[in-house]
């Protein structure tokens, strides 16, 4: 009874949830989100706003529910660019090989999920597939898998892993693929260590087809990341690093992998980019022996992947090296200019015309406040001038906040930008001005004159006679003098 009425008084005290209790009932209480929903919404607005969260939550319960991946891979074969096997004008492109591979989820219970999985594979005029069911078992400190399937004769397997200590971990698993000409077994084991908080080292065997023991050393970290690996197997031993640098403030990833064994060499580069919250792509070039000269275009959307690797050359031609380098950054820049950037920013426009909107009301008000409580400073801020002016402290000339045009970053856009230069002066204490990196918008006297937009604060200032500017982004930080 006690926690009931302890319940009641935070929603009863608390305008916000006072707000939504009256419009949609306690299941709004239960919704994630309403830190994201302004305090000054009217009912209806609120009502609005909970039904979007609620089928924002819904849609990722079903997605965790399900938890669906794609990948799909086409082969093209554009050898004849390079190395024309006869004289027609026009080289021939086709498609080597292709295959898809999918798979969804269904939790039975807290601990057990059930894995439905297929792929289809056709290369050269052959096709093959297989279809796998996977039940998954949550212990204390492990897992337990057994996976059945049917494709390529029967599949039957079991995989485990246990935590032995808050360092290392063990993964074991054995398989049996019954096929027209005899039975295949497998076995794997990997042993894993934390060396460290970004690294993780590991040691893998596998008996069956194609033994094989594997060391691994992984390193990860928020600026860059890099993998090694020693393969001791049949038919091939190799050495292989990958190294991945993390651009963060241009959502970008520059890559390089080096391989050289027993098969012949191989090197890689390329870069992986951003482009929406859940969609990124990825261009890279191959080059070894006997591999040749091969571009890779991958198209990740969540938790589907669209792979294209365009086999340009058998061999290591300049030209095809040359081509598979630049064509894709020719084609980046062209795909942005063309088809991303209007995108998203009509994407931009339709947000901030629907926060103005939404908003228009409430900044009215501000507006409005803003300019009675710059009457209310004029005394104060003669008061502070008169005061910095015997002092020769400091005294700001000229106050301006908003928006400025995109090619003069020195030239504000009159219709979204307000003079602040009274209320700036009234946060001057004993000849300070600090302000936190926090809204600017947020001060008294000050409003947003551009919602949606990047402002910024220009400060024209006098301090010992001798004339300063400065000029601060809107969530940075300000103490003058400096």
């Amino acid at each position: 009874m006690f926690n009931r009425t302890k319940k009641a008084y935070e929603v009863l005290s608390d305008p916000h949830k006072r707000a939504i209790y009256d419009s949609v009932g306690e299941k709004g209480l239960r919704t994630d989100g309403w830190e994201l929903v302004q305090r000054q919404k009217t009912p209806a607005e609120i009502r609005e706003e909970y039904e979007r969260l609620a089928e924002a939550a819904e849609a990722r319960k079903l997605l965790q529910n399900t938890n669906p991946r794609g990948n799909v891979i086409i082969n093209v074969n554009a050898t004849e660019i390079f190395s024309p096997y006869d004289e027609s004008d026009f080289p021939r492109i086709e498609v080597s090989s292709m295959s898809i591979a999918q798979s969804i989820e269904a939790p039975l219970t807290r601990r057990d999920t059930l894995t439905l999985s297929g792929n289809l594979m056709s290369s050269n005029g052959n096709g093959s597939g297989g279809f796998v069911v996977c039940g998954r078992r949550l212990l204390n400190k492990g897992w337990l898998e057994l996976d059945v399937g049917a494709g390529n004769g029967l599949l039957v397997g079991v995989k485990g892993g246990r935590t032995l200590s808050s360092l290392v971990t063990l993964n074991a698993g054995a398989s049996t693929n019954f096929r027209d000409n005899g039975v295949i077994p497998g076995l794997f084991t990997t042993l894993g260590v934390q060396l460290d908080k970004h690294t993780l080292g590991s040691l893998t065997l596998n008996a069956g087809g194609q033994a094989s023991m594997t060391t691994q050393i992984d390193r990860n970290t928020e600026r860059y990341a890099w993998s090694t690996s020693f393969v001791i197997g049949s038919p091939h031993i190799y050495f292989s690093i990958a190294y991945t640098h993390k651009m963060i403030e241009n959502e970008l990833k520059l890559k390089a992998v080096a391989k050289v064994g027993t098969f012949g060499f191989m090197a890689e580069y390329g870069a992986e980019k951003k482009i929406s919250k859940y969609s990124s792509v990825l261009a890279a070039v191959s080059i070894g022996v006997p591999t040749g000269v091969i571009l890779k275009f991958k198209v990740i959307r969540s938790q589907q992947t669209y792979v294209f690797p365009i086999h340009l050359s058998e061999e290591i031609v300049p030209a095809a090296v040359f081509y598979a380098t630049v064509t894709p950054i020719i084609v980046w820049f062209f795909v942005k200019k063309s088809i991303i950037e209007p995108m998203q920013a009509e994407r931009k426009n339709i947000e901030i015309e629907k926060t103005k909107r939404t908003n228009e009301q409430r900044m009215n008000q501000k507006r409005q406040e803003a300019m009675a409580a710059l009457d209310l400073m004029q005394h104060t801020y003669e008061r502070i001038v008169q005061e910095e002016t015997e002092r020769q402290g400091l005294i700001i000339v000229k106050a301006t906040y908003g928006q400025t045009e995109e090619d003069n970053q020195n030239e504000f856009i009159k219709e979204a930008s307000i003079d602040v230069t009274i209320p700036v002066q009234c946060l001057v204490k004993d000849g300070v001005l600090e302000l936190y990196n926090s809204s600017k918008s947020d001060l008294p006297g000050f409003y947003d004159p551009c919602i949606g937009e990047a402002k910024i604060l220009r400060i024209d200032y006098l301090h010992n006679n001798v004339n300063k500017s400065i000029v601060v982004k809107d969530i940075e930080a300000v103490r003058l003098p400096r």
